[in-house]
């Protein structure tokens, strides 16, 4: 059974990055686990995901937005060297219109992940530091990611928090 890393914090943290720097000493053999499904008209967010998969190594592959991540992995001949997970909050925004059975799926995504014989490293988005948003859509957004980044947490072997490029240890 692998390790399961979770690291969380705001936007341009340096979550991505120091989630390359942990799986890059699992060798070439990592899978990147892409869960955002990119629209070809946001030229911006196609630049993002560009400037992500340059800092990635080239040897490693790339899985994009699998419906099960798990079962994904599983099938991978042969099979990685280590995960990498990016992110729990794409991950939910294409799934958010299931709500509630979401937090189910992640459950047993999480219980597959624990069990895999290579670490992973699942990267999260604190989204709820700001006022409450005003639509009732966004506030259930918000706490949908907050109870799966507490799920991950509690799951997870270590967990950190990526502010300004800074790790902080959460245990």
């Amino acid at each position: 059974m692998g390790d399961l890393i979770f690291l969380t914090g705001p936007v341009r943290s340096g979550k991505s990055r120091r989630a390359v720097d942990i799986a890059t000493a699992w060798g070439d053999g990592v899978a990147f686990v892409a869960t955002y499904r990119c629209d070809p008209a946001d030229a911006e967010m196609a630049e993002r995901v560009r400037r992500h998969q340059a800092e990635r190594p080239a040897g490693w592959r790339t899985l994009e937005a699998p419906a099960t991540i798990s079962a994904a992995l599983a099938a991978l001949d042969p099979p990685p060297s280590g995960v990498v997970i990016d992110s729990l909050v794409l991950w939910l925004a294409d799934r958010f219109d299931r709500d509630e059975a979401v937090l189910d799926d992640w459950s047993r995504e999480l219980a597959l992940l624990r069990a895999a014989p290579w670490p992973v490293v699942v990267i999260g988005d604190e989204i709820g530091w700001s006022p409450v948003p005003i639509e009732p859509a966004l506030r259930r957004f918000r706490d949908l990611a907050g109870f799966l980044g507490q799920r991950t947490a509690a799951a997870a072997t270590e967990a950190w928090l990526m502010v300004a490029g800074c790790q902080v240890r959460l245990k």
